[in-house]
């Protein structure tokens, strides 16, 4: 008995912290393959401070898939934000806080009338945020004359990247403070359990007196407004708006938040799973690059690494499916003919439902 219990606890640590051990061991590896340049300060203070605005965009994520729905304009919301904050700063004379607080308000309109459009129409949201990010990318290189955009106030690059704290960059802090409030969202707030449980079963969710749609516009609006600070973050941290930035980052995006759904809380999206995930892809891009390899595979990597993501989450969630589906069937026949699964007995999936 001592042996089972020990063994189904090292099974659950494995699978909570999996990733974790494999992020360290590929430390290691890259620390023993070039020890003067990986395993310093600097490179591990640039690594971890300069990845906040994919970080700010993986959690963006977390929050419609959470509810069961794809999100694949955040990115485009970055990109238009962003340079939306550069053109209103340097070629308006719109001051830096007013122009990143109207990015960020431009991120959340946009996310609500993905919502109304998915939501009240009825219409995939895969569909309906594809269409709305490729009218975002024409409208960012509209706005930008298909150009860079450079010379945004100092004091925004000074909140973001030049000041410091513990020998990091603000923006590291501002990353992990963001994640502790989607966090606690999650964890702690009604409303945060409404939207695990929408993402859950839409159906039990509606019989169970669930305003899903409300819910489902809600999550659609936190992720844009979350992307368009993920776009004056961006812009922070450069001092410049790129038309093409969020390109780069949507793959990476995704990669990290299914990673993140396979560790620390192991079937579904979580935020410290997700943060996890980026520091983890990250480091190994860093370390590929110290290597010499060549650029294309980082598209690999990050390529490989969301489809294997996407395995790994859907291979975790089918223990508790299966539990579930067991649990049920064991309700349903001490019932009878007519007995129902247990309420307790809504199965978990990190897949979101069409």
């Amino acid at each position: 008995m001592a042996k089972t219990e020990k063994s189904r606890y090292g099974e659950s640590f494995l699978r909570r912290f999996g990733v974790v051990i494999v992020w360290a061991v590929v430390v290691v590896a890259f620390s023993a393959a070039k020890p003067h340049t990986f395993p310093t300060t600097s490179n591990f203070t640039t690594l971890f401070a300069s990845q906040a605005p994919l970080g700010v965009l993986a959690l963006a994520l977390v929050i419609p898939l959470s509810a069961g729905d794809y999100d694949l304009s955040v990115a485009s919301v970055l990109s238009f934000s962003s340079m939306l904050v550069a053109v209103l700063n340097t070629q308006h004379g719109i001051p830096v806080g007013l122009a990143a607080v109207l990015g960020v308000a431009f991120g959340a309109t946009v996310g609500l009338a993905n919502g109304l459009i998915c939501v009240l129409a009825d219409i995939d949201p895969f569909i309906v945020t594809l269409g709305v990010g490729t009218f975002l990318d024409g409208l960012t290189l509209w706005i930008s004359k298909s150009a860079p955009v450079s010379g945004v106030s100092e004091h925004l690059v000074n909140l973001v990247v030049v000041h410091r704290f513990l020998g990091l960059s603000l923006e590291f802090w501002y990353l992990l403070v963001l994640a502790v409030v989607v966090w606690y969202f999650f964890e702690f707030t009604p409303t945060g359990r409404r939207v695990l449980i929408v993402g859950r079963g839409r159906e039990v969710a509606r019989l169970s007196g669930l305003r899903v749609k409300r819910i489902r516009i809600l999550s659609f609006v936190s992720a844009g407004a979350l992307s368009g600070l993920a776009g004056v973050v961006y812009v922070g941290t450069s001092g410049s708006a790129d038309p093409s930035a969020g390109t780069s980052l949507l793959l990476p995006a995704f990669a990290a938040v299914f990673l993140g759904a396979t560790t620390i809380a192991p079937g579904r999206f979580n935020p410290w799973g997700t943060m996890v995930a980026v520091y983890f892809l990250t480091t190994g891009i860093n370390g590929l690059a110290q290597l010499g390899v060549s650029t294309f595979v980082e598209q690999l990597f990050y390529g490989g690494a969301l489809v294997i993501a996407v395995l790994l989450s859907s291979l975790v969630g089918r223990p508790s499916m299966r539990k579930a589906r067991a649990a049920a069937d064991t309700a349903g026949s001490s019932a009878g003919p007519g007995g129902g699964p247990p309420v307790g007995a809504e199965p978990s999936t990190v897949a979101p439902s069409s």
